[in-house]
Parts: C-alpha cells; sequence; structure tokens
C-alpha cells in the first residue's frame, strides 16, 4: 500500500527552451535555412567546420532576439560577445558551438501564464542567448550504423532560460504554451515541436516545503510535444520523491522520456558542472546593438497577444474566454481586429469568428487566411441581424452559405432575392398567433400550468403559418403575453 504523503514536497523547475529562427539562411553562413530537404544538402565548407573559413553574423538573428526579448521585458545587452562551447559529438562538425556565454543579448524578463484553476503568476527568464544549432543523428534509420544529417548544423537558435520557479507540469504546459504562441506572433519561430523548431529541455528537482537547500537537478530530454513536457514532468517529480521516501539516492543526470510508457530512463551521468571550456570566438567581431536599433524593432513589432488579450476584455468588453480563443491564433486575431474595424458590435463578431466562420474552415480543413469572405461583408451580414432584417439563424444557416459561395455579392442582396427580409406585420402575427392558440387548446393548458418550454412549439406552428419572415424576438414576446391573457 502506497503511504507516501507526496504534497510535504515541492518541485523545483527550470525549463531551457531552444527555438530555430525562420531566418532564409543559416547563423554564420548563407547555407538555406530549410526543413524537410535532402539529407546533407544545405551545407558548405563553412557548416563542415573546414579551416580556414570564416563565419559572419546573420543580422536577422539579432533582430529576431531583440525582438523576443523587447516582447517580454528583458533588459538588451549592447556589447554582444560570441564564445567557443567546445564539446565532441559526430553531427558537430566543427567540434565546438558558436554561441553566447558571458553577454546574453537578453536578460531579464517574464512569461506571464493564467493556469486552468485561473490563477495567475509570472515567471521570470534568466537569459535569452543567441546560438546555432547541431546536426542531427539518426539511430533508427540502418541496424547497424548511426547515420547524421548536417543540415541543421548551424541554424540559428534562441535560447531562453526560466529561472527555476515552475513548480509543476501544468505551469510548465502553460509557459511553453505561451511561448510559442508569441514566437509566431513575432514571426521568429514557427513553435512545432513535433518537427524540432522548438525544444525544451527540464531540470527538475524536489525539497521538501519546508528545506532551504534544493534538491538534486535531474535534467529530462527528448520530448516533442508541450503535453510531452508536462507528462515528463509530473512523472519525475512522482519518481524523485518516492525515491527520497525509499532511501534511494538520486543522481545528476540526464534522462530521456519515453512518450509511450509514459517514463523517464537515465542517458548518461552528468558532474556538478560541464567543463565545456567556454573561450571568446576569435573570428567573430562583437555585435553592436544600440538603443536606435532596439527602439526601430520595438517600432516594427505586430500586436502582442497579451496586449491584444488586453484590449479585448477592457475596451472592447469581451469576456476572457472569448479573448482566450481569439488571440489563441495569430491569423485569427488579425481577422477579428480588421473585422472589428467595420463593426461596433464586437461580442457579435467574436460570436461569428467562433462559430460559423469556424465551421466552415473546419469542415473545409482551411486556416483562416483562406476565408473567401471579406470581413466587410462579414460585418455587412452582422449589421442585417442588428437591424433586424433577418434573425441569426437564417442569416448563418441562409444568407452565409450563399455568401461563402458568391463573396463578392451583398449580403442584403443575397437577402432580398430569396425573400429572407423579416417584416413583422403586427396585425397579421397576432392574427396567426390567435389562430395557433386556438389550434392547440391542450398545450395552452400546459403553458398555464408552468410548462413554459412549451413556448417554443407555439413559436414554430407561428413562424410556419407566417412563412418565416416575421422578426422571432417580436413573435415570441407577442406569443407570451397571448397566452398569458388566456
Amino acid at each position: 500500500m502506497n503511504t507516501i504523503d507526496y504534497d510535504k514536497y515541492k518541485a523545483v523547475i527550470g525549463l531551457e527552451v531552444h527555438m530555430q529562427l525562420l531566418t532564409h539562411s543559416k547563423n554564420f553562413s548563407n547555407d538555406l535555412n530549410e526543413y524537410g530537404a535532402m539529407p546533407n544538402h544545405n551545407i558548405s565548407v563553412i557548416t563542415l567546420g573546414h579551416p580556414g573559413t570564416l563565419p559572419k553574423m546573420n543580422k536577422k538573428t539579432v533582430e529576431f532576439a531583440v525582438r523576443l526579448g523587447v516582447a517580454v521585458g528583458s533588459n538588451i545587452t549592447e556589447n554582444n560577445e560570441f564564445a567557443r562551447k567546445n564539446y565532441f559529438y559526430a553531427d558537430l562538425p566543427k567540434g565546438y558551438q558558436i554561441t553566447q556565454d558571458t553577454t546574453p543579448i537578453c536578460r531579464g524578463g517574464k512569461i506571464h501564464i493564467k493556469l486552468k484553476n485561473g490563477v495567475e503568476r509570472d515567471i521570470n527568464i534568466t537569459r535569452i542567448h543567441i546560438e546555432e544549432d547541431a546536426g542531427k543523428s539518426m539511430h533508427d534509420q540502418d541496424p547497424f550504423n548511426t547515420l547524421v544529417d548536417l543540415n541543421r548544423a548551424g541554424v540559428p537558435l534562441l535560447e531562453m532560460v526560466s529561472e527555476p520557479e515552475i513548480t509543476s507540469g501544468d505551469e510548465a504546459y502553460q509557459y511553453l504554451t505561451e511561448i510559442r504562441k508569441l514566437v509566431r506572433y513575432l514571426d521568429i519561430c514557427d513553435g512545432n515541436m513535433e518537427e524540432g523548431s522548438m525544444r525544451c529541455d527540464a531540470n527538475i528537482s524536489v525539497m521538501l516545503k519546508d528545506a532551504t537547500e534544493f534538491g538534486t537537478k535531474v535534467e529530462v530530454k527528448n520530448m516533442n510535444s508541450i503535453r510531452n513536457v508536462q507528462r515528463a514532468i509530473e512523472h519525475e517529480i512522482k519518481r524523485q520523491i518516492e525515491a527520497l521516501e525509499t532511501g534511494e539516492p538520486i543522481y545528476q543526470e540526464t534522462r530521456s522520456f519515453d512518450a509511450v510508457a509514459g517514463t523517464t530512463a537515465s542517458m548518461r551521468s552528468k558532474e556538478m558542472a560541464n567543463d565545456y571550456r567556454y573561450f571568446p570566438e576569435p573570428d567573430l567581431q562583437p555585435v553592436f546593438v544600440t538603443a536606435d536599433y532596439i527602439q526601430e524593432v520595438k517600432q516594427n513589432l505586430p500586436p502582442l497577444p497579451s496586449d491584444l488579450y488586453n484590449k479585448y476584455t477592457d475596451s472592447l468588453g469581451l469576456s476572457d474566454y472569448d479573448a482566450g480563443v481569439l488571440t489563441d491564433n495569430k491569423a485569427t486575431a488579425l481577422f477579428f481586429e480588421d473585422l472589428s474595424q467595420h463593426t461596433s458590435n464586437y461580442k457579435a463578431a467574436a460570436n461569428w469568428i467562433m462559430g460559423p466562420v469556424k465551421s466552415f474552415l473546419n469542415e473545409r480543413a482551411l486556416d483562416i487566411e483562406r476565408f473567401p469572405v471579406a470581413t466587410s461583408q462579414l460585418a455587412a451580414l452582422i449589421k442585417l441581424i442588428d437591424d433586424n432584417k433577418v434573425s441569426f439563424s437564417v442569416a448563418s444557416m441562409n444568407i452565409f452559405p450563399v455568401l461563402t459561395e458568391n463573396p463578392t455579392k451583398n449580403p442584403l442582396d443575397i437577402a432580398k432575392e430569396n425573400n429572407w427580409i423579416q417584416e413583422t406585420n403586427e396585425d397579421e402575427l397576432a392574427t396567426n398567433i390567435r389562430t395557433v392558440i386556438a389550434q392547440f387548446p391542450d398545450k395552452v393548458a400546459e403553458y398555464k400550468g408552468g410548462k413554459q418550454g412549451i413556448v417554443g412549439m407555439f413559436m414554430g406552428q407561428v413562424m410556419k403559418l407566417s412563412t418565416g419572415k416575421p422578426d422571432p424576438k417580436i413573435a415570441n414576446q407577442m406569443i407570451k403575453e397571448m397566452l398569458d391573457a388566456q
């Protein structure tokens, strides 16, 4: 019987997030930065580290780093120097990685997260630095040999290191979700963990809640989704607590996560500190980032998800849920931004995007960028409802499908051509309501007995008798009034 009190422990987690940048060329050469190319196709003597070759800094890498730093509130380093990080892998041609050691381009900053239970907090960032990626070793292509693809070698990376203040797998999940959303808004990384363009290493330890010293840190790698990072952390916390409770030692090591089993396994032990023998990169001049350059980058930033979220909830009066859905994807947020320029009924605009528009896109496996109807046309359809010329049901079920097939047609013309305009003649409507009430005395009795839902039946009969043209709101009100008068 398991009698371990897990609650007396707390986890201390720090995340290292690597982001491949969406530059055209690699970090220190003009080799193409392209995912999915034939193995060892995007390489040159610089990528391969041939003697006598010299690296040259990619300006876009610096710009993207400053974009991210500004977005998270970092302090940008003026004098950026580079270093050689020495270690041996078969897929690291030079035998060292060009990175930043003592002068990371960004220091500080934070990522704001909101948990499912509504709790909000900031996760502080230690540093963001520029480096280059290594190649890729493949162990499953040949039963006897490891194959090496150097296309990825030299691809520009930003590494974001958090403070060790994440306390759960759920917090890590939300942290990574916010980072992925942010880099996609900034157009600096596609955030695709399955393809490896965003990768995360988790440093995890546990300690008693009243302890003053951290426990032994374990690094976990090889997690190809945000959900798997969460799963790996949750497993590792449990494993370490159980080890401590049974007197087993916890070693400082690197462990790999098995997504099928949901467990971690030891890859290699780690010394108390890695001896990478950092020393200044002699072939690269320092990069100076001026205050004017930072201001220029700041002025050209796209709208950020946090800013849009606050705008939608504070200025436009949308709910937290609506704002969260609209800002979850940059393209959706930009579509809503454009739509809100044509209508002041922001709630209706949000409902249309999250309802009929989303359904249309999902049924056809389309992104919102390929939605055929202009935002001005969609706003015109919303205005028809606001002006009580058509009901939402008529607009969404009748006019909208025609509009998606004929995007240039005016929604009002579509409604007129198909005789869908609401025309409420209250005298005629009252006559029809009295006719329906007279036909269903038993239903009237049910209503009088407290069965309020029976109004829907009367509504359907009245709309059928009136060929569906009366304003449903007016018809519903008149039906209730006439039933109450019985």
